[in-house]
């Protein structure tokens, strides 16, 4: 976030601390009030709290999460929320700043790396470096992208439905039969991906953009080489770091190369041109397109295609 950015903040912080709070937990007209800063606890939330809660998405459907700056609008939906559920790290630290403004001690606030298993270090490499192959490196700061394993998916959803009953306790019950139904559907999933990574004929990936799928590639044996570390802020890889991936992809035979969900895939597009190789598309869940919000896409869903990629890709 900018200096203009972290001013704004500090302005409306300001104002919307002068100004009444209007809703209490759990007494809503709508229900239950969440707030969620991107995509994967957002339809957590929605599958867990069904028709008894009323879930908002800070960030907007197509945007990139890296250059979210919050209006006014986003600050007085998280004075007013009774759950606020963001990733935890260094991506929400604007969230801390406006929340200590907010004089509602009744909030919940629920931070998904604080809920998770099996936290990984941020990995600053990748082919330029000759490594990046998914192991865990000590550079004393971790990966934000707990959600991308379903079964880290699956313990942040129960502190989500924890929260709910604890405010909600007439409820509870279906809150937690909704988990229930929930956990065993990223069962299945987590039980399909590792019988697609057992049944294939590699183990390896090829991601032509950034990789922010370090938790995924742990849970399932996966290695990767990617065009930058993590979700790093470079627009463009090196010469190097392409030519060490096309002669990686054809060397090894690999049959296709991964892009984002969100992203061009300009660096895949050229990998694939001077390979043969197949571009494929692999969803973060961090956001979702437009048209994929619209028409309610869910993680499971979009999990569902990632699975039917990597089955591609691994063949």
């Amino acid at each position: 976030m900018n200096k203009i950015g972290k001013l704004l903040i500090l302005i409306f912080a300001l104002l919307i601390s002068a100004l009444p709070l209007c809703s209490c937990a759990g007494t809503s007209a709508e229900g239950i009030s969440i707030v969620t800063t991107i995509f994967a606890p957002y339809d957590f939330a929605k599958a867990i709290g069904g028709e008894n809660v009323s879930v908002k998405m800070l960030l907007s459907p197509g945007a990139d999460s890296h250059s979210y700056d919050p209006t006014p609008k986003d600050m007085l939906a998280l004075k007013k929320c009774d759950i606020f559920i963001c990733v935890g790290g260094t991506s929400d630290a604007w969230a801390e700043e406006i929340l200590a403004s907010v004089e509602n001690e009744d909030i919940v606030i629920i931070k998904l790396m604080e809920h998770t298993e099996g936290l990984i270090c941020s990995d600053h490499s990748h082919e330029d470096e000759d490594h990046g192959h998914g192991h865990d490196h000590d550079h004393g700061e971790f990966d934000e992208h707990v959600w991308t394993s379903p079964r880290n998916a699956a313990l942040a959803c129960g502190a989500i439905a924890d929260a709910l009953c604890a405010l909600d306790a007439e409820n509870a019950e279906t809150y937690r039969s909704n988990f229930s139904e929930y956990s065993s559907a990223l069962s299945a999933l987590d039980e399909e991906i590792k019988s697609i990574v057992a049944g294939a004929a590699r183990t390896e990936i090829v991601f032509g953009d950034r990789f922010p799928l370090i938790y995924f590639a742990n849970a399932y044996g996966l290695t990767y080489h990617s065009a930058f570390p993590g979700c790093a802020g470079d627009t463009e890889p090196s010469a190097s770091t392409i030519a060490k991936l096309i002669s990686k992809v054809k060397i090894n035979g690999i049959p296709a190369v991964f892009c984002l969900g969100l992203s061009q895939g300009n660096i895949a597009d050229t990998i694939c041109a001077e390979t043969g190789a197949k571009k494929l598309v692999f969803h973060s869940c961090e956001n979702v397109s437009k048209n994929d919000f619209r028409d309610g896409v869910t993680y499971l869903e979009l999990m569902q295609r990632n699975a039917q990629a990597l089955r591609e890709a691994l063949s």
